[in-house]
């Protein structure tokens, strides 16, 4: 491609229609006229930006970046969807992709989306790119006489919209909770929501009226697929499984996706049921500086300081050597050193598993032990007393 010339440009509503016979192309599906004007007004609703590349003024593969929030430690951070990743198969191995992700790492800094985010066709090859995984899928299933005893319950269950108000607020007080779940926007429950996780749903009241939960199932086949599950409260979570029990004459068997610290087989009499655990969406920090300022580390009697080595070869803000002062409240500054450190404190690892640390998935002795991460042991001991456990979860896809 050397003699070629390539250019990587935002695409505009005009290209709306080249980059659907891409996509339908690469991800294999066909969409009717009506359905292709409906996913074009998603397209000029959602807050993103669309990258195309072009080769010889030829348009030969595109990405997109969703504007999304995500939550870390109860807080929002500006994050970086990336979706849409496609290339024309005669233009594919020429490092396209490559480029395109070098160039929106750099337009995510300048946006201040201090975080990405997407999700592989295959976790090795974003892995090269710094991206690394933070979040599995657990999958549940249940076969009828397997589901959890059923009691009375003292408050009440409603059927409703799947985003209607009191859903939506008991989802972002649950989503706040955990590592890397999205804070939904109006038009992600519209887009995204109402229209993927079809079927039913319900909310659980307490006695006070107050809604702590909700559920969005579907039953069909002689299966029942719960799309989400969601409680504030052990009553809540009681309550809605006695509910969904109550359905056992119309299916022989039922799927549920949970988080990773989700406790079902505990309540239930036979705790063999199958558990499906696979690793899902990868996490990658876009500016490691701007992002550590937001972070809020686990508060501690004493200022801590550190010094980290990273590796980040595809943006170069992130690369190199950094002293990091955590606070006793927690707040945190991450600066860039004159040069390397012989110090036995300094931490050495790669972006992503810097990335996948911050964000919970595993801990610094854990990324020690597969080989990730270097150091002294005190050191590494230290920095990960300072980062608050929390589990991380998704439940959207993109």
């Amino acid at each position: 491609m050397s003699d070629q010339k390539l250019e990587i440009k935002r695409l505009q509503t005009e290209h709306y229609d080249a980059s659907l016979e891409l996509s339908q192309f690469a991800f294999q599906y066909r969409k009717t006229k009506e359905e292709l004007e409906k996913t074009k007004a998603q397209m000029a609703a959602e807050p993103a930006t669309l990258w195309g590349a072009y080769v010889d003024d030829s348009f030969a593969a595109q990405a997109a970046v969703l504007h999304l929030e995500t939550y870390i430690q109860g807080q929002r951070f500006a994050m970086g969807g990336i979706a849409g990743v496609a290339t024309w198969p005669e233009y594919r191995r020429q490092g396209l992709v490559a480029k395109l992700l070098v160039h929106m790492l750099k337009d995510m800094r300048e946006n201040g989306q201090t975080l990405s985010f997407l999700h592989p066709f295959a976790h090795g090859f974003y892995r090269k790119f710094g991206w690394e995984t933070y979040t599995d899928n657990k999958v549940y299933t249940l076969r009828t006489e397997q589901l959890p005893t059923r009691y009375a319950y003292t408050g009440r269950i409603a059927r409703c919209q799947p985003d209607h108000e009191h859903v939506r607020a008991v989802y972002e007080k649950y989503a706040a909770q955990y590592n890397g779940t999205l804070a939904r926007t109006e038009l992600w429950w519209t887009y995204r929501i109402v229209a993927r996780k079809t079927g039913q749903t319900v909310v659980y009241y307490s006695p006070e009226n107050d809604p702590i939960g909700y559920a969005f199932y579907e039953v069909k086949d002689r299966k029942m697929n719960v799309h989400e599950l969601v409680s504030l409260t052990g009553e809540a979570e009681s309550a809605l499984w006695s509910f969904l029990s109550q359905h056992d004459s119309m299916f022989e068997e039922l799927t549920v996706k949970a988080p990773m610290d989700n406790l079902l087989p505990f309540m239930l009499s036979d705790q063999r049921i199958k558990q499906e655990i696979t690793p899902y969406m990868m996490a990658r920090v876009v500016d490691a500086e701007a992002f550590v300022r937001l972070y809020p580390f686990a508060p501690a009697p004493a200022e801590e300081s550190l010094s980290i080595e990273l590796e980040d070869r595809h943006a170069e803000w992130n690369n190199g050597c950094f002293e990091l002062a955590i606070q006793p409240s927690g707040e945190a500054v991450l600066s860039q050193s004159a040069g390397k450190t012989e110090q036995k404190s300094s931490i050495k690892m790669d972006i992503g598993a810097f990335s996948s640390m911050l964000l919970g998935y595993l801990k610094p002795l854990q990324l020690r032990q597969l080989n990730r991460l270097c150091g002294e042991e005190d050191a590494i001991k230290r920095l990960q007393a300072r980062i608050p456990e929390r589990t991380t979860y998704l439940p959207d896809f993109f």
